[in-house]
This record gives structure tokens, sequence and C-alpha cells, in this order.
């Protein structure tokens, strides 16, 4: 297995010989050793970051961190015994943080405020183009999944979602461009997408869960894996895998207008180039990345920690673009 990965880094560092020039930013550590895992970013800019994370199980609930472009804060939403898998917002908020036990926060202005949601499955993901549109995904580790949508008021149940994912699935996360244009990744390369109108299933052929998916407007990207990472790019003619097999699984990507990162295993990301091909950069810390973020002002975020224990530990925060004045 180790060897299998060597060989997979090796060709990514082959690929990365023609990659960015030295002028480009250094991922930095922003935060370390925390108490839990740190699972998602979400920014509206670099002075409005939003982190969240698991549940120590210390007393003290989920961590949230919010940075203000100068000092970063641990808000309580009371709650206990709640890992919080994401974090997403809108640049004049609100602020939605969903989790296990079918949680769904909304904040604004300075309160969390619990919202009623249909089951009490863990939510793996939320997107949504406004406040009044939005959707959360998620399910058990092996079953249950499901498709929630908001109109700013109630969450309801999608009942187009095909009954072997609520059944035997599970549905990771979504990610779109437009309220009818967006994309839900789920277990054993199940792929659907939203036009609007519909549910429609176009499956990627891999044999593996696929964990994240985000997109613009020139293509989505979907990555995950089971022993190995998978990459695939949809740019409207079908899914196409997009890197060599045999490397780190991979749980988290971000897409911007002209940027693209995946995240995973060991401290992995890979960023997109200019031609097309993911490069392999270097990062100091070799706890696994859970989710990515690209914000307004170019800065890219990656959290991650040891998010595959009860409770949840070792919680990291990475950061590539212009210099922060504060750390956790």
């Amino acid at each position: 297995m180790r060897s299998m990965r060597s060989c997979w880094l090796t060709g990514m560092l082959l690929l990365c010989a023609c990659g960015s020039g030295s002028d480009e930013p250094s991922w930095e550590v922003v935060a370390k050793d925390q108490s839990s895992a740190l699972l998602s970013v979400w920014a509206s800019s670099q002075s409005n970051v939003w982190v969240v994370g698991g549940d120590a199980r210390d007393g003290n609930g989920p961590i949230v961190e919010h940075y203000d472009g100068t000092t970063w804060t641990k808000l309580d939403t009371t709650l206990r015994n709640v890992d919080l898998w994401w974090v997403y917002g809108f640049a004049n908020g609100p602020v939605f943080m969903s989790g296990s036990n079918g949680t769904i926060l909304r904040y604004q202005n300075g309160q969390f405020e619990p919202l009623v949601t249909p089951g009490n499955l863990i939510v793996f993901g939320m997107w949504g183009a406004t406040a009044e549109d939005l959707w959360a995904v998620g399910g058990n580790f092996g079953g249950g999944g499901f498709a929630w949508r908001f109109d700013g008021t109630t969450w309801t149940n999608d009942t187009e979602v095909p009954a072997d994912i609520t059944s035997q699935g599970t549905i990771w996360k979504v990610g779109g461009r437009a309220e009818n244009d967006l994309w839900m990744s789920g277990s054993t390369g199940t792929m659907l997408h939203w036009n609007g109108t519909a549910l429609e299933r176009t499956d990627v052929p891999v044999d593996a869960p696929l964990l994240s998916v985000a997109g613009n407007s020139d293509r989505f990207v979907t990555v995950g894996g089971q022993f190995a990472g998978v990459l695939y790019e949809n740019d409207g003619s079908g899914w196409a895998s997009k890197i060599p097999v045999g490397g780190p699984l991979l749980t988290g990507v971000a897409v911007s207008s002209d940027h693209a990162y995946a995240v995973g295993q060991y401290g992995t990301v890979l960023a997109r180039s200019s031609s097309g091909a993911w490069d392999i950069q270097p990062t100091d810390t070799s706890e696994n990345l859970h989710g990515a973020f690209i914000d307004p002002d170019g800065g890219v975020w990656a959290a991650g920690g040891k998010f595959d224990t009860t409770p949840m530990t070792a919680g990291v925060l990475l950061h590539k673009g212009p210099a922060l004045k504060g750390s956790f």
C-alpha cells in the first residue's frame, strides 16, 4: 500500500515540475492540535471566516471559530454531543451550520437558531443559491441518504432521491453554481444533478464513495475514493478521471472562478493548474484534511484532523494566501 502511494506521489511530483512559479504563496498552519477535528470552512471575505468541527465530548460542545480579519473568536452553540460537519453562508448573512442528529443551525444577528429538520441523521453538506433556497444532504455512514430543501422557513424532504440511496447509501455533499444547476455526490459513484425541475442521476464509473463536489461556470469536480483517491471532472460532456490511480483518499474539493483544490489523507493538497493538471502541493501537516474553501479574496483554506474516531481529535487548519494577523 505504501509503495503504491509512493509511486502515485512520484507521478504527481513529476506533473508538478512545470507547475506554478516560486512566487506562489505557501501553505501555513493556522491552528493545530485542537480539541476536536476541524471539518469545514466558509468565508465571505478574509475578514469573515467561519470554521466548524466536532465535539470533543469535554462539555464545551462542537468547535465554532470566527475570524474578523484580526482575531479568532470561539463561539458556543449551546449544543452538546453534536459534531458539526459543514458550514455555509451568505455575505450579508445568515450562516448555516449542520451536523449530527439532523442538526442545522442558522446564525444571524449574533444568535444561533436551531432549525426544525425532517430527520435525525447526519447532515454532511449544504449549498444554496440564496438563504431562501438551500439544500442539505446526508445520511448515516452506510444508509439513509437524503436531500432536504429549505425555503427560508421550512426544511422539506426531497422524495426524488433514488431508493437505493435512501436505503443503503449516503449523499455526502452538494455543490452548485445556480439554483437550477447543482450536483450531489454520494455512495458508490452516485451523482445526482438538480436541473431546477428534477433530480437526474448520472453516476461516475467507480465503485467508491464520492465525498465532495464543487464547480464553476466551466466544470464541476468530484473527489473521493475507497482505498485510493479518485478525482473526476465534468465540463458538460460527462465525468472523466483526471488523476493517476493509487494515491491518498481525497475528501474535499473547492472550486472558484479560476482555481480548484482537492484535499485528503496525510495532509494531501492538489491544485489544478492552468493546463488542467492536478499538482501536489507541500503542506506542514500529516493530518487528514476534510474540507476546503476558496474565499473571494483569493485565500485558500483546508480543515482536518482525526475525524474517523469518536470523539474526533487533533484539529488542524491550513491557509494559503494573504498573511493572517492572528491564529487560534
